[in-house]
């Protein structure tokens, strides 16, 4: 039986992003990129904890040697609470109107991560995006760097891996996912559409569960999640008192309960009294059970 979504932080998010679970703590770890912060929030008891970045940070995943992989602004570093960002890449040198987005951990220990035409200004304000000059990386555990795609998506998101080889993202500005097969190298071709036109908001963060549907959030207005199942038809939509989520993530002692970011980027004043809850985290108890985030390296 599935319940309704709940709040479990009032963390007012700018936009909240990149949500993991990092078992081990018993602990949700998360960006938010217009904040310039990472948080950890430990839902048995509360247990909250904040960090500054130099930077935008835009993603975040762990290593298997301890501490996190996360993508800033242009940079992908390695990095533990408390210390300084290692930079270990930057996959875009030259293109620099462009910054970071979306960045997972791949199931054999890479971190793929997507860029975009930078839409923030330096205080984190709306910009307007000029260009679909997005593309894909992908970052090996020995640090060598190779790009995937071309530089002609408008917001990279959403990062899944299903079965058959399969690599599914998203165009948030096209409204679609998309779905590659994987190479045994490591590299992705063969793209056709996985799922598009649905009509509520648009395409952001991802997570896969353990039946191997992919769940994700409608950002801008969707204020829903949405599972799909691994043919990309619809199999169910979750409703959230939010209208920016962003990122999901399972998690909980059996991987049983679905955590949501939100963003309230671009938000009226107005609309932000009369809606405070966005910008927070949320759960739902949807019934089916995730799995274990991959670790880099």
């Amino acid at each position: 039986m599935m319940a309704g979504a709940r709040l479990v932080r009032d963390c007012r998010n700018i936009v909240g992003e990149s949500l993991i679970w990092v078992a081990e703590e018993g602990a949700l770890y998360w960006v938010d990129i217009g904040g310039r912060s990472i948080s950890m929030l430990r839902p048995a008891d509360g247990g909250f904890e904040s960090w500054a970045t130099p930077d935008f940070p835009t993603s975040i995943g762990l290593r298997k040697d301890g501490g996190f992989i996360v993508g800033l602004t242009r940079d992908i570093c390695f990095w533990r609470p408390g210390e300084e960002f290692q930079i270990v890449a930057r996959p875009e040198p030259e293109l620099t109107g462009n910054r970071l987005n979306e960045g997972v951990v791949a199931p054999d220990g890479s971190f793929w991560v997507g860029s975009m035409d930078n839409n923030l200004n330096p205080d984190g304000s709306p910009k307007k995006q000029t260009s679909a000059s997005g593309g894909y990386y992908r970052l090996a555990p020995d640090l060598s760097l190779r790009q995937l795609t071309p530089n002609e998506y408008g917001i990279t998101n959403t990062m899944g891996w299903l079965a058959g080889q399969r690599f599914v993202t998203a165009d948030t500005l096209a409204n679609t996912l998309y779905q590659f097969d994987v190479e045994p190298d490591g590299c992705i071709g063969n793209r056709r559409v996985f799922a598009a036109g649905f009509e509520r908001g648009f395409p952001d963060g991802s997570c896969v569960d353990g039946e191997g549907y992919l769940w994700n959030c409608r950002v801008a207005g969707g204020s829903c999640v949405v599972r799909f199942s691994p043919s990309g038809s619809v199999d169910r939509v979750v409703e959230l008192p939010c209208s920016w989520p962003t990122s999901c993530a399972f998690g909980g002692p059996e991987l049983a309960t679905l955590y949501v970011t939100s963003a309230r980027f671009t938000m009226s004043a107005e609309h932000l009294a009369a809606n405070p809850q966005e910008g927070g985290l949320f759960a739902v108890d949807v019934a089916v059970r995730g799995v274990l985030p991959n670790r880099f390296g």
